[in-house]
């Protein structure tokens, strides 16, 4: 039985490891995204960011996770994309206009759906 748990976290692991690639480093961000609406804009707008492998957003904690080779961006090019997109990552507030742009149910004022 020992074995078997042994083996299978091994396996998860090498599977965690390969959908990284090497050269590459994870950052996370707490959003003011509230919906499944949001988790679509802010993935979207990450995939056209330089640099960027992968993203993904977790509605209910609001955290976007954000694999990137940090040869061609860094942390606060990422959060400003963010931010730009009109969502608040981390202390940082989304840019006004952008937010302004956003449908009503998207807004931080609404709580999380």
């Amino acid at each position: 039985m020992k074995f078997l748990l042994a083996s299978l976290l091994s396996f998860f692991a090498l599977v965690a490891q390969a959908q990284t690639k090497p050269g590459t480093e994870t950052v996370k961000f707490k959003t003011s995204a509230v919906c499944d609406m949001c988790k679509t804009r802010i993935e979207k707008s990450m995939a056209y960011t330089k640099g960027v492998q992968s993203s993904s957003l977790d509605v209910a904690s609001q955290v976007l996770t954000v694999n990137y080779s940090p040869a061609k961006t860094d942390v606060a090019a990422l959060r400003a994309a963010v931010q730009k997109t009109g969502y608040d990552a981390d202390e940082a507030t989304a840019e006004a206009k952008a937010y302004d742009r956003l449908p009503e149910c998207c807004k931080k004022t609404n709580k999380v759906h």
